[in-house]
């Protein structure tokens, strides 16, 4: 079999790779990446929303995913990520990242009460759809799971099993807490993009060499040539 396809099981103890729901959080494009700042300059917010609109596009080609959503108060990006095919959610909590996604996970099961649901985040723009399929293929049933950074610090995706709650503890060190807390730590060896989150030009140059989405590809062109 090839080592993209993924098959559902009825013996593997894990949820079915359908119907997922994604919750994307996005911050005012104004605030976003700030340490990418000495890298992109003024094209920070541009590129933080190539950023979401690859990782969108990614998620939404995946066959177990059935819905995006994007948790965002920002106009512009919320009108791109519409267009998309997103379902954008206003940040109404404005509590910060937790409880942005605690927020739209809600919004997702008001919509699907049964669906599981996940927290990916907004900045894979290398994400590759099959690999974002095996990772949602290993969420045990009645259980959470995780996929740790590319440091093994942090944390890039949270799924939840059909009627477990999400309990997202992102940011810092969030690979230890999401631990601690029960989920499952999902091997991550065939999971290159989907571990590469970025957040400086260093990630940004590794994301590039694993190839990323058509909208950052313009975006890091029009970077190198005003280097150029």
């Amino acid at each position: 079999m090839n080592q993209d396809t993924v098959r559902p099981s009825a013996t593997t103890g894990c949820v079915p790779p359908a119907d997922w729901a994604l919750v994307l959080p996005l911050k005012p494009l104004a605030t976003a990446k700030s340490r990418l700042g000495a890298y992109a300059g003024e094209l920070r917010g541009e590129l933080a929303l190539a950023f979401a609109r690859d990782t969108v596009a990614a998620a939404l080609s995946c066959p177990a995913v059935a819905r995006v959503l994007v948790v965002t108060d920002d106009p512009l990006a919320g009108a791109a990520l519409s267009a998309a095919g997103a379902l954008v959610v206003p940040d109404q909590p404005a509590r910060g990242l937790n409880a942005a996604l605690v927020h739209g996970a809600k919004a997702a099961r008001a919509l699907h009460p049964v669906a599981p649901v996940a927290a990916l985040s907004a900045d894979l723009p290398a994400l590759r759809t099959p690999e974002l399929a095996r990772a949602l293929a290993r969420v045990p049933l009645g259980g959470r799971a995780f996929v740790p950074d590319t440091p093994g610090v942090g944390t890039t995706l949270l799924a939840a099993a059909p009627g477990v709650v999400l309990a997202p503890a992102f940011g810092g060190a969030s690979r230890q807490r999401h631990r601690a807390s029960g989920a499952r730590e999902i091997a991550a060896a065939d999971l290159p993009s989907l571990r590469r989150d970025v957040d400086t030009g260093e990630d940004l140059a590794e994301a590039l060499a694993l190839g990323v989405g058509r909208h950052t590809a313009a975006v890091a062109g029009s970077l190198a040539a005003l280097d150029g």
